[in-house]
């Protein structure tokens, strides 16, 4: 592995969506985000994610002014968008983004391919030209993020039009994007995380970390209940206690030379405020999102320091 990449450590950001807060109407019990960004700094995250619109402030130097005000650095934005509508152009919406994520000297701007529909729990099948529009698109939002100096890259998630793995390898054979890697959205749509690391890790430009519940991703593939109702019953669990094989992807990725961050999200749904009354939390009740957040970061730790003491 080459020296000049920044070590391991140096690399974990986090997510709103851990403490629950997430762009879906109805989703669930929403922290403010002065209390989510002073959470992140004290649990030793060094960076984040901005979160849903209207989470920060829209204007690009508050938004920038917000995040250094907690002494976090900016690492990215999750940016749902149509993409397979030859109807619909989606360069504009992003380039929005684009501009927040200038302004904040952020890196990544993460796509996910929308179905036009709210939530995650449907989706319509994309015929072969809605995928040469949706291809099409990904690499024309490519460029002109490289054009500011930005890496663009795609999430395969659940309830997108690229959600599987043999959805995210059309991605990967037809369009020139690198991806952001999830670990939990891929398990949980039928595809192999720890492989895609192994067979394409110079694909992966950006990396969520999730860990999942094999159980409950059953339940989901099947039908027998909703991606949300899922998340609701505790589907993603802090990093090692889940049955995502984390360090074989975490080494895969190292070892291949990775120099982008590892963003740690646990999809969480809260009830209410943890600290008002103690609700269900993500599946451990009376766990407040910062100490899930602080499990999974001592884990990842421990991977860190597993590979400085074998040298790697």
């Amino acid at each position: 592995m080459s020296t000049t990449i920044t070590p391991l450590e140096s690399r974990v950001a986090g997510a709103p969506i851990s403490w629950g807060v997430c762009e879906v109407p109805g989703w669930g019990w929403q922290y403010d985000p002065e209390t989510v960004l002073a959470e992140m700094s004290e649990v030793g995250l060094a960076a984040t994610e901005f979160g849903p619109d209207g989470f920060l402030p829209d204007d690009p130097q508050a938004k920038a002014q917000v995040l250094a005000s907690q002494g976090l650095l900016a690492v990215g934005q999750f940016v749902p968008v149509v993409l397979h509508d030859a109807g619909h152009d989606p360069l504009p919406e992003v380039e929005r983004a684009m501009e927040g994520l200038v302004a904040a000297r952020a890196s990544t701007i993460v796509l996910a391919a929308a179905t036009g529909q709210e939530g995650y729990d449907t989706r319509p099948v994309l015929d072969d030209a809605g995928w040469a529009t949706l291809l099409g698109n990904l690499d024309r939002i490519r460029g002109a993020a490289a054009a500011r100096g930005l890496t663009a890259t795609l999430h395969p998630h659940v309830g997108t039009m690229v959600e599987s793995g043999q959805e995210t390898a059309r991605v990967l054979s037809g369009s020139s994007i690198g991806l952001c890697l999830d670990t939990g959205h891929l398990l949980i749509g039928g595809g192999d995380p720890v492989a895609v690391a192994k067979k394409h890790p110079g694909r992966v430009d950006h990396t969520h970390l999730k860990d999942v519940r094999l159980d409950w991703a059953r339940r989901v593939q099947s039908g027998e209940v909703t991606y949300t109702e899922a998340v609701a019953g505790g589907m993603y669990v802090p990093l090692g206690e889940g049955d995502v094989d984390i360090a074989a992807i975490v080494n895969a990725l190292e070892d291949d030379g990775y120099a982008g961050w590892y963003v740690l999200e646990q999809d969480t749904i809260l009830t209410g405020d943890p600290g008002a009354a103690g609700p269900d939390v993500g599946g451990e009740p009376g766990t407040a999102p910062v100490e899930n957040v602080r499990t999974s970061l001592y884990y990842l730790l421990g991977l860190a320091a597993q590979r400085a003491g074998v040298g790697v």
